[in-house]
């Protein structure tokens, strides 16, 4: 499905959204009449209609109205042509309750001086609310107080629906575009909002996680399997799931592959025509970010920082572009940002499903950037921050099955220091099997107590026999060494991180120790070679004046 169907079918399911609320025509409860002292109206029969709605009021004296009624009106009589016995007006009342009447409201005077005892019992027997308006009481003025209230509940709607709706145009601009549009969602509608993919995985989600989710799962799991393009399901189990939506989103590939996900929704009570609308709003949203030229987020202002980037300007010089929501330079109106954090991820299964575009935007949106590439089973990004930012780690991340490591925050001059940080905190998360690590920088720390120049040209002196190696080369085997050090001395580990068979290992250090003429297996020659590794010139802290 390419580009244009994927933007037509996402119109096409919030127009179905949009007519299924509109199908819902306006009504007012019935509680709201017997309430307004104006009109004067009792309750003489029936279940309580409190809570019961009239979509409007219709007046009628014939014998059998049924012909011209749709259904949930408040229908209001005097009684003219009422069967003068119990049995033609049971039948009357049998009538109009099959044809879905929401009250029936009987004016005395001067037709009856009250309401028939007849009447009554029939309306308590079927389970039909029965008022009794008073002789002060115009029919007329009871349609106009119910079309008041339906105008001033249409307007509540459109008022909370337009909110809603300005809320998730705003999520859907920001960089957790994905996440911030289920939250948006989540609070204006009260369920729990989640974003599956084909094989039923949870991407995101936001709001109050339900005890059995696994229920709103396996809906949306079926919901795909059997829809063919913008389709949608639901159940409602009050003892189990309460009520679960599901909404299939069309995710286009190319015009042969189509990729679809799926938008669940799990909330205690029904969901109201207004909840509907929001929904559909934002699902036409989460369609369009999470389609290829959305996912993949390219504006104006990154394509311009790209080419920039391709003409010679420095990292420094097109950040500003790139960072959302402001300028690196604190301008006025934006949101000062001017340091990054670099990512670096490992999918260790091998090549991960988030290579689609609708689960990159999914990680994207977890990461909290645009800026995210994925070659194979390797992740970079790059995450505007504060320069005193902590980097948040998302523990979906790690669901998803993603290790990563995080730098420390850096201004855009630094990004290729915050690249080598971010490459070793993923080497220690996978030698450790933790989800993530994030680079801390000790104040209190040796490199804090040696003159720095000193120490980059003690690690130049201490490595300089390796420029003499020849192949594989010098990084190959300083790499080697460093990981060998990271994974304390395992050959089997280092061989499986570094993609080599262990014999490999075995050969480059055994080079390295050649040519540095040290032990290896010496504690103390480790500790030395390991500084060392960390104040080579392009593996040294950065010292800010």
């Amino acid at each position: 499905m390419d580009e244009s169907a994927t933007d037509a079918a996402a119109a096409g399911a919030a127009a179905a959204a949009g007519a299924a609320a509109d199908a819902e025509q306006p009504s007012v409860c019935l509680g709201v009449l017997l309430a307004d002292p104006d009109l004067g109206l009792t309750q003489v029969a029936g279940p309580a209609a409190g809570d019961r709605l009239a979509g409007t009021v219709g007046t009628t004296e014939l014998e059998d109205p049924t012909p011209y009624l749709v259904g949930g009106e408040l229908l209001l009589t005097s009684g003219v042509r009422l069967p003068g016995d119990a049995d033609g007006i049971d039948t009357y009342v049998r009538r109009v309750v099959a044809a879905g009447v929401a009250a029936l409201g009987f004016g005395v005077a001067p037709v009856h001086d009250e309401v028939p005892p007849e009447l009554v019992r029939a309306c308590d027997r079927h389970g039909l609310p029965l008022l009794r308006l008073p002789p002060a009481t115009p029919f007329v003025a009871v349609g106009q107080a119910a079309y008041a209230a339906i105008g001033e509940a249409r307007n509540r709607e459109l008022r909370e629906i337009s909110r809603a709706q300005s809320a998730l145009a705003s999520a859907a601009a920001r960089p957790d575009a994905l996440r911030a549009v289920l939250g948006q969602l989540a609070a204006h509608t009260g369920a729990w909002s989640v974003l599956y993919d084909a094989q039923g995985t949870e991407l995101l989600s936001a709001g109050r996680r339900p005890a059995s989710p696994h229920l709103l799962r396996d809906l949306a799991v079926r919901t795909l399997r059997q829809a063919g393009g913008p389709t949608a399901a639901a159940t409602h189990d009050p003892d189990r799931g309460g009520h679960l939506t599901v909404h299939a989103l069309p995710v286009g590939g190319d015009r042969t592959t189509a990729v679809t996900l799926a938008l669940g929704q799990a909330a205690s009570v029904p969901p109201t025509a207004v909840h509907r609308q929001v929904t559909g709003t934002a699902t036409v949203l989460l369609a369009l970010l999470t389609g290829p030229r959305h996912a993949l987020s390219t504006d104006t202002h990154s394509v311009g920082a790209l080419v920039r980037l391709m003409l010679g300007a420095t990292p420094a010089e097109v950040a500003p572009e790139l960072v959302p929501g402001g300028t690196a330079d604190g301008a006025a109106g934006g949101t000062v940002h001017g340091h990054w954090t670099v990512v670096r991820g490992r999918y260790p299964d091998g090549t991960p499903p988030a290579a689609v575009p609708a689960r990159l935007a999914a990680l994207a949106s977890l990461l909290g950037t645009p800026y995210v590439h994925i070659d194979g089973p390797d992740l970079k990004a790059l995450v505007p921050c504060a320069a005193d930012a902590r980097p948040q780690v998302p523990a979906r991340a790690a669901e998803l099955g993603w290790v990563l490591g995080y730098s420390a925050p850096v201004a855009a001059g630094d990004l290729p220091h915050a690249d080598t940080q971010a490459e070793r905190a993923l080497h220690r998360a996978l030698a450790a099997g933790t989800p993530a690590v994030v680079h801390t920088t000790d104040p209190l720390t040796l490199h804090t107590l040696v003159d720095p120049a000193d120490a980059r040209e003690l690690a130049r002196t201490r490595f300089a026999r390796l420029d003499r190696a020849g192949q594989p080369g010098a990084p190959v085997l300083l790499d080697t060494l460093r990981t060998w050090l990271t994974l304390h001395g395992s050959w089997d580990r280092t061989a499986a991180l570094l993609g080599v068979h262990r014999n490999t290992v075995r050969h480059r250090l055994a080079r390295v120790s050649d040519l540095l003429d040290i032990d290896l297996q010496d504690p103390g020659v480790r500790m030395e070679l390991w500084f060392a590794l960390q104040w080579l010139p392009d593996e040294a802290p950065h010292q800010h004046p």
